[in-house]
């Protein structure tokens, strides 16, 4: 009696959720027994389904993806007829004429359950599959994850509840496109397109009859027929799918000719890639960067975990300006010069002058987590604000900045003073930096690696790139004003800690990164104006509206300042350290930098076209192993210097790189304002510290305390 009463009152709410009428004392009971229950259509909330985040190059090609689920969502007319007719016969035959539930193949699955006195047969409508994956995708914690799944009758009839109102609100063709692309097919594939192209390599507009059969026999035990589980799991998969095709000659929606043909085909399974992340990127490094753009865009979500649940599950699609042809340039160049497995690693970043645009990041070793095939696991393009960890010192690189401010207080190209080949602070007060501090330390020398003392001018002193000469026009310019026009060019450390502002900051102390290096040289290429670093052009949300990112400049010199700066600086080329290097067959300047004994090189250079930066250094530790009685790329160096190895890759990259760009020549030097010299014309007599002269009253020339012993010197140049 219980067991009939149980199964009339089961009756009765399948009957109320179908809108049936009542009939004789069962009906009577069974109305009772529904609106106790309250089977009322409840409204279903249908979260946004988990799509895959698409980047793509300034070309429009794929350069990487993330996700949580891989999905792709397609409409039903992408889908092909065969696929539709496959995943209904086997799921439910009678989706288009029945309403929220098969009342027919709900009461069959109830007498089942009722028989082994629990639910082991579920009869669930194609509407009530798709409530179920609804509600298993909305759960955010194990706890509901496992309530989506529970095998019990509370759990059904809140999916009826649901199904009614998904059945009013949606036609039949729209429910099957949602189910459709909601369902998880095994294999990481979650939806029919990802499916399709996981499964057999095709879209799902071009699935065929074995294939479609295939994944409709996927659905209904996605994990124990998954194929990347082993033989067994595929052999089920392959029963399991000759189980459809046995089932749609029996409707009649394929000849039983045609059945017996599609079974005898091989299971097919080709297990397509669909990876995932930066480490599967073509050009991780910028991917890396772009990744971190997004975490750091407060318009991608209100916090960091926010922002990175966009990025996996809310399928934008976000255009880059990674150019494949200038990436190639700078792989190539570094490929030229460094290898994979060497100790030191080269790193360089291609920028665009006036836009900011980032057109390549490249470096010699891969990016992974593997030591044995000497991987690195983070940005050593960027800085840490992109997955960067510090960067090397910048070295004579920033004798740029000081030159600048020599030019923008109006020195001329040809002013100079004589120095020696050791420099001291005239006092502790010689220098002061932008908090006020008086930073000048006069026992602390420095010298000359390369350049010879005497009487050097703005020209001569950067060619040669003599410390001392560097050291004492900071001097005089100021170097609180020297580390000001750095920072007017987007300086700072790649570590994200304050600059340091000792009077040695002119011989680059501080740590930097390639892009923010190139960035500032790219402001010289475009006359002045400082565009920030720009990767993301473009992104376009799952509604298809695309929202434009646009270059953030602002003119951070006059533009006559960065004329002359680059009429000095391509004589780094011709008369200068970069002269046994040469040139790249149009307009360019740029300055070599190598830090004290060697712990690391650079070259950062430009034309109105494109500027760059050249990195190298060992990520062990560029103090402790020094470029020094080193092998790189195959070849011995007893000292590696800007020009020797960082000034190569960056001209062979940049001849590559540029080739069939129209060249655009540099403004020509306001000669008039900056030619010839100004306030610091004659030459001084020179002053050695092996010959010091206590009456000097010029306080260029080192002094030598005899009263001291002599410390160790300090070398940068």
């Amino acid at each position: 009696m219980l067991g009939l009463a149980g199964a009339a009152v089961a009756a009765g709410l399948v009957a109320a959720g179908l809108g049936l009428p009542a009939v004789g004392g069962t009906g009577a009971a069974i109305v009772a027994a529904s609106d106790e229950l309250n089977l009322n259509p409840a409204e279903l909330i249908e979260p946004p389904l988990a799509e895959k985040t698409t980047i793509l190059d300034a070309r429009g090609r794929r350069i990487a993806q993330f996700y949580d689920q891989y999905r792709e969502v397609v409409p039903l007319d992408q889908v092909a007829e065969v696929m539709k007719t496959a995943i209904i016969s086997i799921e439910d035959s009678r989706f288009y004429e029945h309403g929220a539930i098969d009342l027919e193949g709900t009461l069959r699955a109830l007498a089942r359950n009722l028989q082994s006195g629990g639910v082991s047969e579920g009869g669930s409508s194609i509407t009530q599959q798709y409530v179920k994956q609804v509600l298993l995708n909305a759960a955010t914690t194990r706890e509901d994850q496992e309530k989506a799944l529970e095998a019990s009758y509370g759990r059904k009839l809140n999916e009826l509840r649901y199904a009614m109102a998904v059945e009013e609100k949606y036609t039949k063709d729209q429910i099957l496109e949602k189910y459709l692309n909601i369902a998880y097919f095994g294999a990481g594939a979650n939806g029919v397109q990802a499916a399709a192209k996981r499964f057999f390599g095709v879209s799902a507009a071009r699935l065929n009859l074995p294939q479609a059969a295939t994944l409709a026999a996927a659905v209904q035990l996605p994990t124990s027929t998954d194929p990347e589980g082993g033989r067994e799991n595929r052999a089920r998969l392959l029963e399991r799918r000759n189980v459809v095709l046995d089932r749609m000659a029996e409707l009649g929606k394929i000849t039983t000719a045609k059945a017996a043909k599609a079974k005898t085909a091989k299971l097919g399974y080709k297990g397509v890639p669909q990876p995932g992340g930066c480490e599967a990127s073509p050009y991780p490094y910028f991917c890396l960067y772009v990744y971190n753009e997004v975490l750091n865009d407060p318009s991608f979500g209100k916090t960091r975990a926010l922002r990175e649940r966009s990025l996996k599950r809310d399928g934008l699609t976000i255009k880059t300006t990674l150019d494949p042809r200038m990436q190639a340039a700078a792989e190539q160049g570094i490929g030229d010069w460094v290898g994979p497995t060497d100790n030191a690693v080269a790193a360089q970043a291609l920028v665009e002058p006036g836009t900011g645009k980032i057109k390549a990041m490249a470096a010699s070793r891969k990016y992974g987590n593997s030591a044995r095939r000497r991987e690195i696991s983070y940005n050593i393009v960027a800085d840490t604000h992109h997955g960067g960890i510090g960067g090397f010192q910048a070295g004579s690189t920033f004798k740029t900045f000081t030159l600048l401010t020599a030019l923008k207080q109006g020195m001329k190209a040809d002013d100079g003073f004589t120095v020696g080949n050791s420099y001291r602070a005239p006092d502790y007060a010689a220098f002061t930096d932008c908090a006020g501090g008086q930073v000048g330390d006069p026992t602390h020398p420095v010298t000359n690696d390369e350049g010879s003392p005497g009487f050097k001018t703005l020209r001569t002193g950067t060619w040669g790139s003599v410390n001392t000469f560097f050291m004492e026009l900071e001097r005089r310019v100021g170097l609180c004003e020297t580390v000001q026009t750095a920072q007017s060019l987007g300086i700072k450390r790649a570590d994200g800690k304050k600059l340091q502002e000792y009077e040695t900051f002119t011989l680059g102390i501080n740590e930097m990164d390639p892009v923010t290096v190139a960035t500032a040289y790219a402001a010289l290429g475009a006359r002045g104006t400082y565009c920030a670093p720009l990767a993301i052009t473009q992104v376009t949300g799952r509604d298809g509206k695309p929202t434009d990112y646009r270059p953030k400049c602002r003119q951070a010199l006059e533009p006559q300042v960065a004329d002359a700066t680059a009429d000095i600086l391509s004589g780094v080329f011709t008369q200068g350290t970069m002269s046994s290097v040469g040139g790249i067959g149009r307009d360019a300047a740029g300055k070599t930098g190598t830090n004290d004994d060697q712990s690391s090189a650079w070259f950062a250079g430009f034309t109105p076209d494109l500027a760059g930066a050249v990195s190298i250094g060992d990520p062990r530790g560029a103090i402790a192993h020094k470029l020094n009685n080193v092998t790189i790329g195959g070849r011995y160096y007893s000292a590696v210097f800007g020009a020797t190895v960082p000034g190569p890759i960056w001209r062979d990259t940049m001849i590559a790189a540029l080739r069939g760009v129209e060249p655009t020549a540099f403004t020509p030097m306001n000669s008039e304002r900056f030619d010839g010299c100004g306030r610091y014309c004659a030459p001084l007599p020179p002053v050695t510290e092996e010959e010091p002269d206590d009456t000097a009253t010029d306080p260029t020339e080192p002094v030598e305390d005899s009263t001291e012993p002599e410390p160790d010197p300090v070398v940068l140049q």
